[in-house]
């Protein structure tokens, strides 16, 4: 744990990236909790319509992925960010408006989702794309660490928080507590010195907009490793979002939770990644970053299957959550934290925001399916065999991974990526 403190300490810029985003998480956790809960107990939504909603959050990835990391690339990224934070406050900031005039409603809900969601995958690209300029490469597994570690303390502490907001202030009145958070985040990249400006394109500066989106995907599936971990998240995330949209029914319809509960329950999982994002520096450094990507997966997948069991007394139903949150806590810290970190060095600084967003629009971008597929099981199939179903998807999407020889025996990673035509020489 101390690495990661050790690496705030002595970048300063990375300290404001790092202010901001626990900051703008902890006002997105209470979202993680509030928006499904206004959409379930405010506007009575069905579990077709729950699909709706966790998959229009996932179409900017799907229709913009590939053309983000192009623009993202031709913009400074400190500018890029404060501009998506600012824009992220004043869209979440009309749900409590609109609930408080009564005018709220679930299209209305879609159209916050989706225009926050163009916000949110420009200043991921930019945020992942960014953090090797403030942080030496070396360095890169401590920094992605420590970013981990807050993201899972402040989820688990944003998830209480949620549900104790939702109780006292209903739930669209609590989703101000996250656009106030962005401004925030705002003021913080606002002050890194650092433009950001990225090197892409000097070479090739006539280059159009097919063939840079082309040589994202090329040093994305180039290079045997990071194939390999985007094909396993891509199959893993279609199957996590698939099981996603039905938790918070899941609990509220079939197990009957109150919504104080509920944030409780959800707040487990953010406890248990704090601690997989603590250890997972040390288990890395053990057992080796391909290893721990797969062990991550292999948690995580294991998770749905056991929710699915909770059933019985309160008391019986409650260690199982605990457990199966536990594991869904868990698994994402130690998966998330190698496979940034292994993007990040295996892949050349001047196609990084290209190979980033062609990352998020396959993993991100196959997740407004697996919410409407979520929806569509649920709707025919019930809540538990949905759970059952999209874990079995989800260890599918482990095995993937554990048959790639190079991943699988990865240990170590180099302190500097190839250049772009030597990276796709060594990759073939």
């Amino acid at each position: 744990m101390m690495r990661q403190w050790a690496v705030l300490a002595e970048y300063r810029d990375f300290r404001r990236l790092f202010a901001a985003n626990s900051v703008s998480l902890m006002g997105s956790s209470v979202t993680t909790v509030a928006l499904p809960l206004t959409a379930v107990v405010y506007l009575h939504a069905s579990p077709a319509q729950m699909g709706v909603l966790g998959a229009v959050g996932f179409l900017p990835h799907l229709v913009l992925g590939l053309p983000a990391g192009v623009w993202v690339s031709r913009w400074p990224y400190r500018r890029l960010l404060v501009s998506a934070d600012l824009a992220q406050m004043l869209l979440l900031g009309a749900v409590p408006v609109l609930a408080v005039l009564q005018l709220l409603r679930i299209w209305e809900l879609y159209l916050v989702v989706v225009l926050a969601g163009v916000c949110a995958l420009f200043d991921a690209v930019a945020a992942q794309s960014f953090t090797p300029m403030l942080v030496p490469r070396p360095r890169l597994l401590a920094a992605n660490s420590a970013l981990a570690l807050s993201n899972s303390t402040v989820s688990a502490t944003g998830a209480a928080l949620g549900g104790v907001l939702v109780a006292a202030l209903t739930a669209p009145v609590a989703i101000a507590v996250d656009a106030a958070s962005f401004l925030f985040s705002a003021v913080c990249k606002a002050r890194i010195d650092a433009g950001g400006t990225s090197p892409t394109g000097t070479d090739r500066p006539r280059q159009g907009l097919p063939r840079q989106i082309l040589d994202g995907l090329r040093v994305v599936f180039g290079h045997p490793v990071v194939r390999a971990v985007t094909i396993s998240a891509t199959l893993g995330a279609l199957a996590g979002q698939m099981q996603a949209v039905v938790v918070v029914l899941f609990l509220v319809r079939t197990l009957h939770l109150s919504s104080a509960l509920v944030g409780v329950v959800i707040a487990v999982a953010g406890a248990a990644a704090v601690l997989g994002a603590v250890l997972g520096v040390p288990v890395t450094e053990r057992i080796g970053n391909g290893p721990a990507f797969i062990a991550g997966m292999l948690l995580a997948g294991v998770a749905g299957l056991v929710m699915a069991t909770a059933t019985g007394p309160f008391t019986v139903v409650l260690v199982v959550l605990i457990a199966a949150q536990a594991l869904r806590g868990c698994g994402p810290s130690l998966y998330g934290l190698n496979q940034q970190t292994i993007r990040q060095v295996l892949i050349p600084t001047e196609l990084m925001s290209r190979a980033q967003a062609t990352w998020r629009f396959l993993v991100y971008g196959t997740q407004p399916i697996g919410a409407l597929l979520g929806g569509l099981v649920a709707s025919t199939a019930g809540l538990r065999a949905t759970l059952v179903l999209s874990s079995i998807g989800m260890l599918a999407a482990t095995a993937a991974a554990a048959l790639t020889p190079q991943l699988r025996k990865l240990k170590t990673l180099p302190e500097k990526p190839a250049s772009g035509p030597a990276a796709r020489s060594e990759a073939a």
